[in-house]
């Protein structure tokens, strides 16, 4: 059952909203196939990202930030349900042909939370949850949408071209449009400050779900050209990352000169880890120190970039955070900074991670954790953080860091390390703290059981 109560006071919390004036906007940039540091504030020292920095400087930036997932669909339904993947009927990619269903649609978005308190909502870009009538955005919750329906698509002619036959995918409010030769990234910013525009009276919710820097990696001339000394790969993702920065910037200039840029969170964050896959010349995204990518459950595929800001005195800026939090958090913390209660029959995952934005010594709300890709518990990658130590399952990766052993049959079963005494996840200690795994093991049936009885 849908149904949402706003909350008229929230006594004990400091997000005490009287009227809806002076609710926040909240606006969440979720960019795909972002590598882990793939961002100058993250490290990185060939990359041109003034915008991310920029949101950093008025922000607060975390380290340890956990996509639900390693793929995009997944990923996807965590961030907007607040729940597993697997729990939110999503557990691994939704298929990008039209009339196939995705997300279950009893699940309650984030959008449809929000709508009960009273915000407009829209979603930009990408969406690759369902392609039915019942599972496109406007019956998910968004009152606009303008977009794609599956994975990815051209940027000029707006088709997907990963499976034939060759299958035009635009859309506006459930209507395909044909915008042929405009170039999606200037399309997808139009219609943004057109609905930031509409409805700059607040408050609102959009979903800017960026298909920035998946391929196809066409990042604009003036980066092209910037970059065109860096080896391939990068030179291309890098023009495309750029080009994805600068968008950003777009959104952060119109909110300013709009005056309502005091009062919107914006929230900038990758769906999950780079991409290794022939479609983007197996690489041209950056882990950094971390092992893994796209695909996999090493934390090159799962710890992603995560800027947060609210200029209005209410989040500190320029701060880091190395809590370990996840992107279901988003879920209710954006609920409680809305002032909106939470059905007690929806189910949560994420916890609120505001006392972690608002001071640094806060523990982070999660002492245990778990992730499953695919759809197949017997089967399927699954991993589970117990403090510093994270155990994966049915290990697999495509490429793996120079000077990394391969995996062996042992590794691909059970891989146990200490993210405190090894970042990088060389080495797989399991056979030296069988206590621990078993520990981890037990958790991980608790958590399969309790999802299966939550079906």
């Amino acid at each position: 059952m849908r149904c949402f109560l706003l909350l008229t006071c929230l006594a004990l919390s400091p997000w005490n909203f009287v009227s809806s004036a002076e609710k926040p906007n909240i606006i969440i940039v979720y960019t795909d196939d972002q590598g882990s540091v793939d961002a100058h504030c993250y490290g990185s020292e060939d990359l041109a990202t003034p915008n991310i920095d920029r949101l950093a400087e008025t922000g607060v930036r975390f380290t340890q930030m956990y996509a639900p997932s390693a793929i995009c669909s997944a990923s996807r339904a965590g961030l907007l349900t607040g729940q597993l993947p697997a729990r939110a009927g999503v557990p691994a990619n939704v298929s990008s042909a039209k009339g196939n269903s995705g997300m279950p649609t009893e699940k309650v978005t984030i959008a449809e939370l929000l709508k009960s308190g009273g915000y407009a909502t829209g979603h930009i870009g990408k969406w690759h949850l369902g392609y039915t009538p019942e599972t496109m955005p406007n019956a998910q919750g968004f009152d606009y949408s303008y977009g794609h329906m599956g994975g990815c698509i051209d940027n000029y002619s707006h088709f997907f071209y990963w499976n034939g036959p060759n299958r035009h995918d635009l859309w506006r409010n459930g209507t395909e449009i044909w915008e042929d030769g405009v170039y999606f990234g200037d399309s997808m910013v139009r219609e943004l400050k057109g609905f930031i525009d509409k409805e700059k009276e607040g408050p609102f919710f959009v979903y800017w779900a960026i298909n920035w820097p998946h391929y196809p990696l066409q990042g604009t001339a003036k980066w092209r050209e910037h970059y065109k000394d860096l080896p391939h790969p990068r030179d291309k993702y890098a023009a495309f990352m750029s080009s994805t920065d600068d968008l950003l910037g777009e959104l952060l200039d119109h909110l300013e000169e709009s005056g309502i840029r005091e009062n919107t969170v914006v929230l900038f964050q990758s769906d999950h880890g780079h991409s290794v896959e022939e479609r983007t010349f197996g690489g041209g995204g950056s882990a950094g120190p971390y092992r893994g990518h796209k695909g996999n459950l090493f934390e090159g595929g799962i710890r992603v970039p995560s800027v947060i800001s609210w200029p209005a005195g209410n989040l500190p800026q320029g701060e880091v955070r190395d809590q370990m939090v996840t992107g279901m958090d988003w879920f209710p913390t954006f609920a409680e900074m809305a002032g909106v209660e939470i059905a007690d029959d929806h189910v949560l995952d994420g916890k609120s991670i505001l006392p972690v934005l608002k001071k640094g010594d806060a523990a982070s709300p999660h002492e245990k954790f778990y992730w499953r890709l695919g759809g197949n518990p017997a089967n399927a990658k699954w991993v589970v953080r117990d403090g510093d130590w994270k155990l994966l399952g049915n290990v697999a990766e495509n490429v793996r860091p120079e000077g990394v052993k391969e995996l062996s049959k042992e590794d691909r079963k059970l891989f146990l390390v200490n993210l405190k005494d090894d970042v990088g996840e060389t080495t797989n200690v399991a056979s030296e703290h069988p206590d621990q795994v078993k520990a981890m093991l037990e958790f991980r049936k608790k958590m399969e059981a309790d999802m299966e009885g939550d079906k």
